[in-house]
């Protein structure tokens, strides 16, 4: 389902506003991205995606307005520093990444209320090997108490399939060393831990979390004409 770990757990760490800072700390996601760039997250155990609906003619037209949209109203954003300039930031921007996510805050503050396609949450960016950037796409959210009809009603579920991060076990607040530590050969906490329950977790001492945020969607645009690249949440290797 992801070919890499990356673009979900940059997706889920992204977007939390300052409200929800007892849940992820900035340390924490140093660590947690540290691990996503060693390898594959436990898919099962930590993600959950929406089912594929039925397509139709209606949801494929849809969809493809969708598209047309987001490269007609944001294609300025080509130039990095037009999104800099209108509020985006970048996520670890010290840490080497296949995708740089720039992220507005405001507007995922917006899209807990509506949505919006010229205001994504996030803009996402490929390095172009020369210390500049190459726009791919753009990434909406959604509440995280959404549901099905409201998601399908933003972008159509037989086209694109939405996912959200579940069941994170953290090390406790402040213990970073703790990111390291292992059992079993997998690591004891984060996205690659096999750990998925807060019984499991609270016998290892750690914190929780049953959900990462909210619901999330990426959209290709700008890097193919090819749908199952455009709509793939997972077309960031």
């Amino acid at each position: 389902m992801m070919r890499t770990l990356l673009a979900a757990l940059g997706a889920a760490l992204l977007i939390a506003s300052p409200c929800a800072a007892q849940d992820t700390t900035g340390a924490d996601a140093g660590m947690a991205m540290d691990q996503a760039m060693a390898g594959r997250m436990v898919e099962d155990l930590h993600m959950v995606m929406t089912p594929r609906y039925p397509a139709s003619p209606a949801d494929s037209a849809r969809a493809d307005a969708i598209v047309t949209q987001v490269r007609r109203t944001l294609a300025r954003y080509r130039d990095v520093r037009a999104a800099v300039a209108d509020g985006y930031t970048a996520f670890l921007p010290r840490v080497r990444q296949p995708v740089y996510h720039y992220t507005s805050y405001a507007n995922a503050a917006r899209a807990r209320r509506t949505f919006d396609i010229a205001r994504p949450t996030s803009l996402l960016y490929r390095p172009d090997g020369s210390g500049g950037f190459t726009l791919i796409g753009v990434m909406y959210t959604a509440q995280r108490g959404a549901s099905l009809e409201e998601l399908d009603r933003r972008i159509p579920l037989s086209i694109a399939r939405w996912h959200q991060h579940v069941n994170w076990c953290l090390p406790p607040a402040g213990e970073r060393r703790r990111w390291l530590e292992t059992r079993d050969g997998a690591p004891v906490f984060g996205p690659k831990s096999p750990i998925a329950t807060r019984e499991a977790c609270d016998a290892v001492g750690g914190r929780f979390v049953p959900q990462l945020f909210g619901w999330m969607v990426h959209v290709q645009a700008f890097e193919s004409d090819d749908p199952a690249v455009i709509w793939s949440h997972a077309g960031h290797d």
